[in-house]
């Protein structure tokens, strides 16, 4: 059997690990990557990057039908399905093949296999070609999660759609059944209902988006609602039939059941981590939900180990993974002060209209004890929302009376999950909310909408009336 000894392994070529990969590289650390699925892992190959192409071309087929208003007549629009796979897989290939490209000009052996921990310094890798021993002195895990299958609703990709599968729809389809309506189910509904298919969404919660603020859940429902969306909330999926062909989802609604039929089942209840083989064998703790626990270091409770990403804890977020994967890498440099200690973590549903959040929210801060005040100002007062006519949504501010600071922000709106980089900037620096209105803001973008926010919070608005 082959042996191989690197100075660190890093296990998942996903966000974080192949960033971590690289950076170490770069810090001048011999290193291996070990993959055993997609160079990109789940976010550039069967979740983000491709859920984005799709949610943009369904955009753009949207926008096509309603362009009567800026005096387009546009006939005779049909999708092509193939036509459109073919698309997202080429926006994939570039990333994927772009990434691969990078771990080899930063001198980061790939290795393509399942690997299991044999010893807290050994790896066994099974691969195409044979078994191997990967030897290191430090190991980095990061391996990912999975889409949660329910008992009632096992995956085959056919009826029953995991969020991987939705994304390979290559042919029209009449209707859909989304149980679970948190973000995903939210991208994947919206983008399916544009093409023309009918969407019912299915909530165990009394609204949308219940752990958001109460405006952000109407603007979605109301928009959702318009697209033909059927939207049932304190809804419960209880299993399902197939009858000539079509599911029939028995679910419980306010107590009631009742009978949805539909082509498919779509099914995005949320995601859960991966298993690390061989980590029992270690020793290495894991927390009560499956998440390997982590320091402030990102440091296992093994010393030569580390975790990063979606197996260490929440939230699941590919930009997280990346973030720690940079800093596990400089931890292992022996870098001075370095650990996690990110303040603004912002968060992105591409719905329709997008909905980005970054900081605490209204609610959140209410319950820490925050004595707040808030600036709202709408797109439908914003020039260039006009002129895009794009008007849903608003910009919200939350800062803290005590300080001024912004702690908070919430962007409803086209373009948010681009616009709330600048929210996390300020909440990251310490920023005022005073500093916000103060900025320069050229005109006429949709940026405008965060110093007019920041305006209303200070009770000096010129866009919209103030508060008396």
């Amino acid at each position: 059997m082959d042996k191989l000894k690197f100075d660190v392994v890093v296990i998942g070529a996903g966000p974080g690990g192949y960033p971590c990969a690289i950076r170490l590289a770069q810090l001048g650390k011999k290193v291996a990557i070990i993959e055993k699925e997609y160079v990109g892992g789940v976010c550039l190959n069967v979740g983000c990057i491709p859920s984005k192409a799709l949610i943009k071309a369904s955009n753009q087929y949207e926008k096509m039908q309603k362009s009567d208003g800026m005096g387009f007549k546009v006939k005779g629009v049909e999708v092509d399905f193939k036509g459109l796979q073919e698309w997202k897989q080429s926006v994939v290939n570039k990333l994927t093949g772009g990434v691969g490209q990078l771990l080899k000009g930063n001198k980061v052996e790939l290795l393509k296999g399942t690997a299991s921990f044999v010893s807290k310094s050994e790896l066994l890798l099974e691969a195409k070609e044979g078994k191997k021993t990967i030897q290191a002195d430090k190991f980095v895990i990061a391996v990912g999660s999975s889409p949660i299958e329910l008992p009632t609703f096992k995956f085959d990709e056919k009826s029953v759609l995991s969020s991987t599968g939705a994304l390979d729809i290559d042919s029209d389809i009449g209707s859909v059944v989304v149980v679970g309506a948190g973000y995903i189910g939210l991208e994947i509904g919206t983008y399916l209902a544009k093409l023309g298919t009918q969407v019912t969404l299915l909530e165990q919660a009394d609204r949308l988006l219940p752990t958001y603020d109460q405006d952000v859940s109407n603007v979605v429902t109301r928009n959702l609602k318009k697209r033909n969306v059927n939207i049932l909330t304190s809804a419960s999926a209880k299993g399902y039939t197939m009858k000539n062909g079509m599911a029939h989802v028995e679910v419980a609604v306010n107590g009631k059941t009742e009978v949805l039929k539909a082509d498919k089942v779509l099914v995005t209840v949320g995601r859960r981590p991966n298993t690390m083989p061989g980590a029992d064998k270690i020793g290495l703790a894991l927390d009560s939900r499956g998440f390997i626990k982590v320091n402030e270091k990102l440091e296992t409770n093994l010393p030569n180990i580390y975790a990063i990403g979606d197996v260490a804890g929440q939230p699941m977020l590919a930009h997280k993974a990346t973030k720690e994967g940079l800093v596990v890498a400089d931890v292992i440099a022996g870098k001075k002060g370095a650990k996690y200690d990110v303040k603004a973590m912002p968060a992105v549903i591409f719905c329709d209209p997008e909905v980005s959040t970054v900081g605490l929210s209204e609610v959140e801060a209410k319950a820490k004890g925050i004595d707040t005040f808030v600036g709202s100002f709408p797109f439908a007062a914003l020039g260039k929302a006009i002129a895009m006519a794009e008007t849903d949504g608003f910009t919200k501010l939350i800062g803290d009376k005590k300080t001024g600071r912004l702690i908070g922000a919430v962007i409803v709106g086209p373009e948010s999950s681009t616009m709330i980089a600048e929210m996390a900037l300020a909440i990251e620096a310490g920023m005022h909310v005073e500093d916000i209105a103060l900025t320069v803001h050229a005109h006429p973008t949709l940026g405008e909408a965060t110093m007019e926010a920041a305006e209303v919070a200070l009770g000096h608005a010129i866009h919209v009336m103030n508060r008396k």
